[in-house]
């Protein structure tokens, strides 16, 4: 059994227009709901053995944040740059290449291509429109090894945003 959270980075400055795309840092509301995403998972006693981001700025800083909430070590954080504006394809063969060892992953990056490997790899009906900035749909695997991670194969746990309540 194997268990896949997909996290979209946090809300991103606009704030100087000429800042290269890779680059972008948080804004103030990105700077606080991803500490309160990495809370909520906490409270679900959501414990990761590895943490995977995208390397641009924003998804590191989500994923640091997200980390820190968790006490999971923020050095042992991952960094593909394959993950970098990624297209579906591209996301399920880097949860493919998973090392087995790990059961429990969170994966950091960017839309679209995250809402759409989310809506090819669920096992349901339901579509999901647009992943907010630090949404995460989490999932479960029937499988023993992430080779055999496939589109259909996850099984949605849930969905959750920061809008989603208030805390």
């Amino acid at each position: 059994m194997k268990t896949l959270y997909i996290i979209r980075h946090a809300k991103s400055s606009w704030a100087n227009p000429a800042q290269e795309d890779f680059d972008r840092p948080l804004n103030d509301r990105g700077k606080r709901d991803a500490p309160r995403m990495g809370k909520r998972l906490s409270e679900k006693n959501i414990h990761p053995d590895l943490m995977v981001t995208s390397p641009a700025k924003r998804a590191r800083s989500t994923a640091k944040r997200v980390a820190k909430a968790l006490a999971f070590p923020k050095e042992k954080i991952k960094k593909e740059t394959k993950l970098y504006h990624a297209a579906e394809e591209e996301i399920l063969k880097t949860v493919q290449n998973l090392k087995d060892k790990h059961s429990v992953v969170m994966l950091f990056g960017h839309n679209p291509g995250l809402t759409e490997f989310v809506n090819s790899f669920q096992d349901d009906e339901f579509d999901i429109d647009n992943i907010p900035t630090c949404g995460v749909v989490a999932f479960q695997l029937d499988i023993g090894s992430w080779k055999d991670a496939k589109w259909g194969k996850g099984k949605m746990l849930f969905f959750d945003y920061p809008k989603s309540r208030e805390d």
